[in-house]
């Protein structure tokens, strides 16, 4: 049996839908009105360890699928509060979905993560850690004008998909050989300039005047900070994984890129 933490999230069901036909699942979720349909669902509530400890009885595998928290020291909790649950009730192994990053740096965003990773290695569960980028979802690039504008100097993203990363844990939470393993996954490396040129768009670069979270992910690009490419998801999905040029195309095919 196979337990999905934060299962009504996005990443969460589309994980769901990839094992409803490959293994036995339960939908742990705060809200068992939210849960997806068609699965066994048990209520699984971060704030709530008691919960936890029920929903992940019997599981042979748990996906620990990071807190919406964005508050370290309250996602930190509830990480550490599902470790302690998956160790009490005796899980077969835990996958937990964690940050590129995350095993050197413990500060910033990746906090949270390092001290979940720090806790799963400590709890002597068997696991596998699944280091993401960011997705990919976020950063489709959109046309306007006929232009695409952009603020992150030409360098690369290393952005992936939630349908690509979903389908790999799948493939994790059923197979045996990933045991101890950690793999950071990146998706292929993508540009602004190189999007605007296969819609057959003018690339513009303008001012990253905006404060806010997207003005200081855009100076961690134009550092060259979303450049490190992995073969991992590729490996383990056995497949390429879906590139944004791809994704934009088919949501601007030619021909209508320009309007």
């Amino acid at each position: 049996m196979i337990v999905i933490s934060a299962a009504s999230g996005a990443l969460g069901r589309l994980v769901v839908d990839q094992l409803r036909t490959r293994a036995e699942v339960v939908a742990a979720v705060r809200d068992p009105g939210r849960a997806p349909e068609g699965v066994a669902v048990r209520r699984g509530d971060y704030d709530d360890p008691a919960s936890l400890l029920e929903a992940f009885d019997g599981a042979t595998r748990l996906l620990l699928i990071s807190s919406p928290e964005l508050d370290p020291a309250r996602r930190i909790g509830h990480h550490l509060a599902a470790v302690a649950a998956a160790a009490k009730a005796g899980v077969g192994a835990i996958v937990y979905t964690s940050f590129l990053e995350a095993d050197t740096v413990a500060t910033g965003m990746t906090e949270a993560h390092h001290a979940t990773e720090q806790a799963i290695l400590r709890s002597g569960l068997p696991y596998t850690i699944l280091r993401h980028p960011f997705y990919g979802e976020a950063f489709v690039p959109r046309i306007s004008g006929g232009e695409l504008t952009g603020s992150t100097g030409g360098r690369g993203l290393n952005t992936a998909f939630r349908s690509d990363l979903a389908e790999a844990a799948a493939n994790v939470l059923t197979g045996e050989e990933h045991l101890g393993q950690a793999y950071d996954f990146t998706g292929p490396l993508w540009s602004h300039p190189e999007v605007a040129e296969a819609l057959g768009v003018t690339y513009r670069e303008v001012p990253d005047i905006t404060p806010g979270p997207m003005s200081r992910l855009n100076a961690q690009v134009r550092a060259g900070a979303m450049e490190k490419q992995t073969p991992a998801l590729e490996q383990v999905l056995g497949r390429p994984a879906e590139t944004m040029v791809s994704r934009v195309l088919a949501q601007h095919p030619l021909g209508t890129s320009r309007a």
